[in-house]
């Protein structure tokens, strides 16, 4: 209780107090006056200030200097978890005595009528004030200001990016006012705008301390796939994902975490030093630099495969170094293939070191040379005339690419592969991936090609064809296909002929159609070649000829058997000669 305003009474009659007549001279209603004198005078529906005797659980009892101390909730204190017994405290006072007799107060409602005011004036003196978080709410939190609901955006909690604004929800901090809407009686605090003037301040000291090398203390603000914004105090720096270790990253969390505390150094800046590039890995030493300095080229390595690419993979023999198998490397092969198809990622494997510059920091790796090369020895395993059963891998208009084994390639050439069929292209005898019987006609060890032929393996049908299709015997074929320089005639025996447009015309004086079967005349025949010309027109004219032939020579015969015999003549013999002369040389005497 507060203390008395008027003076003790100097009358009191204390032998009738001790009695039990505690009236004494004056009435009880003069002391009852003098009682009600000593206390406050107070009125419903106003604010006075009173002080907190007591705090419990659940409530705070006020005393304003009246006759009974005043009960206040608890919660109306959530903005100030500091209340202690003693404060002074703004109530408004509802009753001055309910039903049970108490003292109603309330301290929320002492705050809200001068609440706006305050709030105004907070904004008009750029003023620090205290705030409770109620809530969250979409966007930011809800925070009591002088009993007001005000709004705390989220970009307004903090300089740095906020993740969980639960953790904020009954705290209880120091705002700025920044906005308010007469209108509509809103309010928009902050909390950043107390700590920006500062940091401000330590980012300006920290830019101009700067220097590339400086090695400073950092927090993880932000990740992303490209690399880490690091908080050097109120200042941002990068580091790039390279940056962030000698080894190969997938990933920056795989390394750092949020909001942990790191070294890093300063690798660069743009001039006004906004854009600062950091690294960690060059804090550690170089991986290259620790690698075994025995390690030379020919010695086997075993590593992870850490990336693969199509024409490679990068193998990881040392935390940091790697080496790169071309695909090239990976098979004695030589057709063109996927690296993907001798290895995948995380594979363990061993490999043979080619290359190696330690100035440069790269190594190039060959698992190809873990085994022996099929062409050292070519000679011995696939001699010349030896036969073997190969794969078909590709095809040209020329030939057919086999391969007799990994890494041992060989073509057959389109006329090498049937002694009496005409191929126009492999895939009419053959297709990709079936197997083949070949036998070794030529090696070229130099460029790693063998010449097959698969023809060879049977006989060659036309030393037989040399005696059955002479020139000038006659054949049944049929005209398999007609082109602008002659028809394509299927004989018998799987061979083939050819005859020109002039060869094709019938005895009615048609020409021979495609399908059509008919008999043929052996022109030509070149087995070096392999090449039989045909005529069907031959035949009958061959016939009419010799028909002619025929006739002529019957008609001279008869013409030389009815002739006249011709008249005799008489030869002149040496004696009637010299008979002449004689008489010549009588008749020159005369």
């Amino acid at each position: 209780m507060s203390e008395l305003k008027n003076s003790p009474i100097e009358d009191f009659d204390w032998e009738a107090f001790e009695k039990g007549e505690t009236q004494g001279e004056k009435s009880r209603e003069e002391l009852e006056k003098t009682y009600d004198e000593s206390l406050n005078t107070i009125k419903d529906k106003e604010v006075t200030e009173g002080t907190v005797i007591a705090i419990n659980k659940r409530e705070v009892v006020v005393n304003i200097g009246y006759k009974s101390d005043g009960i206040i909730p608890l919660n109306e204190f959530r903005y100030n978890p500091d209340l202690k017994i003693g404060d002074n405290v703004e109530v408004f006072i509802e009753n001055q005595e309910d039903k049970k007799g108490q003292l109603l107060l309330s301290h929320r409602k002492a705050r809200a009528a001068k609440s706006w005011d305050r709030v105004n004036e907070a904004l008009e003196n750029d003023e620090v004030i205290t705030g409770y978080i109620k809530c969250r709410t979409k966007g930011g939190m809800i925070v009591d200001v002088f009993g007001i609901e005000a709004f705390l955006p989220g970009s307004q909690i903090d300089v740095k990016p906020i993740r969980d604004y639960d953790v904020f929800v009954g705290k209880t901090m120091q705002f700025k006012v920044v906005k308010i809407n007469q209108e509509f009686k809103n309010v928009v605090v902050s909390h950043k705008a107390l700590i920006e003037a500062e940091i401000e301040q330590q980012k300006k000291e920290i830019i101009s301390k700067l220097e590339k090398g400086q090695v400073l203390e950092g927090v993880v603000k932000n990740i992303t796939t490209y690399g880490v914004f690091i908080d050097l105090g109120g200042v941002d720096g990068l580091i790039h994902i390279t940056d962030l270790s000698w080894g190969r990253v997938n990933h920056p969390e795989e390394i750092v975490s949020l909001d942990q505390k790191l070294n890093v150094v300063i690798l660069d800046f743009d001039d006004d030093k906004r854009r600062i590039a950091l690294g960690l890995k060059q804090l550690q030493p170089h991986p290259w630099d620790a690698l075994d300095p025995n390690l030379k080229v020919g010695d086997k390595v075993k590593g992870k495969v850490v990336v693969m690419a199509d024409y490679g993979a990068f193998v990881e023999i040392a935390p940091g170094v790697e080496g790169l198998i071309h695909v090239s490397e990976m098979s004695w092969s030589q057709h063109l293939r996927s690296a993907q198809d001798f290895m995948k990622k995380d594979d363990e494997v061993e490999a043979v070191i080619l290359t190696l510059d330690r100035d440069e920091r790269k190594m190039s790796l060959g698992i190809k040379q873990l085994k022996a090369d099929p062409w050292e020895n070519i000679e011995g395993k696939y001699p010349v005339g030896s036969k073997h059963t190969a794969k078909v891998r590709n095809f040209t208009n020329f030939g057919v690419f086999v391969e007799l084994e990994e890494g041992v390639d060989g073509l057959i050439h389109i006329s090498d592969l049937s002694w009496t069929k005409k191929i126009k292209h492999p895939s009419e005898f053959t297709q990709i991936g079936a197997d083949i019987d070949v036998q070794v006609l030529e090696i070229d060890k130099d460029n790693r090609r063998l010449s097959l032929g698969h023809k060879q393996l049977e006989e060659n049908p036309w030393d037989v064809f040399e005696t059955v299709f002479t020139v000038g015997s006659v054949h049944e074929g049929t005209i398999t296909e007609l082109l602008d320089k002659g028809a394509v005639v299927a004989l018998p025996h799987g061979v083939e002929g050819f005859a020109t447009p002039k060869h094709l015309v019938k005895e009615d004086g048609t020409t021979a159609a495609q399908g059509e079967t008919l008999e043929f005349k052996v022109i030509e025949f070149n087995k070096d070649a392999k090449r039989i010309i045909l005529s069907h027109s031959r035949i009958f004219e061959d016939a009419a000829k010799a028909e002619q032939r025929k006739a002529k020579k019957a008609a001279s015969k008869a013409a030389v058997e009815e002739a006249p015999a011709a008249p005799s003549i008489e030869k002149t013999t040496l004696g009637d000669i010299q008979e002449l002369a004689a008489l010549k040389e009588k008749l020159s005497k005369k």
